[in-house]
């Protein structure tokens, strides 16, 4: 039974596609610098630029029955928040702050005493000690310092929408100029 013979590719077009390979990869290299060198700038963000922490129904009918609410920065990052809400309108009144002041160690963060309505800072673990200050509902704190806020707001879905990225820092900078 005779075999035939398949395609056979002579050595010109083997050179041929050699060089139109080694060509094409070189313009994909220049291409890669040239995107390099010229793009200035390179910011890397990872995640979204805001917290949705839900509903507004659900979570101010939540705040109104058990008080503020904490918020673990699951990332790490110690950027534990409370989220607060005054008010009977859903729609306004959101408050968002830092859950504990600037300094302290990650193990203190404030709780919330419906009793006195104030925040307490305390410690979740044995070797935290935590610093004697208290804050009011609206971010106050006991001893006149200030306690890191993020903006607040409502979606077309009508979700709260915490920017955790907020920095009051370069945002006063940038309103300043």
């Amino acid at each position: 039974m005779p075999v035939a013979r398949g395609t056979q590719i002579n050595s010109r077009s083997a050179i041929m596609v050699g060089f139109t390979g080694v060509m094409i990869a070189l313009a994909l290299g220049v291409g890669v610098v040239w995107l390099a060198q010229s793009s200035g700038d390179v910011e890397i963000q990872l995640g979204d630029t805001d917290f949705d922490a839900g509903y507004i129904g659900r979570i101010s009918d939540e705040i109104d029955d058990r008080g503020p609410i904490l918020y673990s920065d699951v990332a790490g990052r110690s950027r534990d928040l409370i989220l607060q809400h005054l008010g009977d309108d859903p729609a306004i009144g959101w408050l968002a702050f830092d859950a504990r002041p600037v300094g302290e160690a990650r193990d203190c963060f404030f709780e919330w005493d419906p009793e006195v309505d104030l925040f307490e800072l305390i410690s979740v673990s044995d070797d935290a000690a935590c610093s004697a200050v208290t804050m009011d509902g609206a971010g106050n704190l006991s001893t006149g310092g200030v306690i890191n806020t993020y903006p607040v707001a409502i979606d077309s879905n009508d979700n709260v929408r915490v920017d955790i990225n907020f920095d009051a820092d370069n945002q006063s900078e940038e309103d300043q100029g």
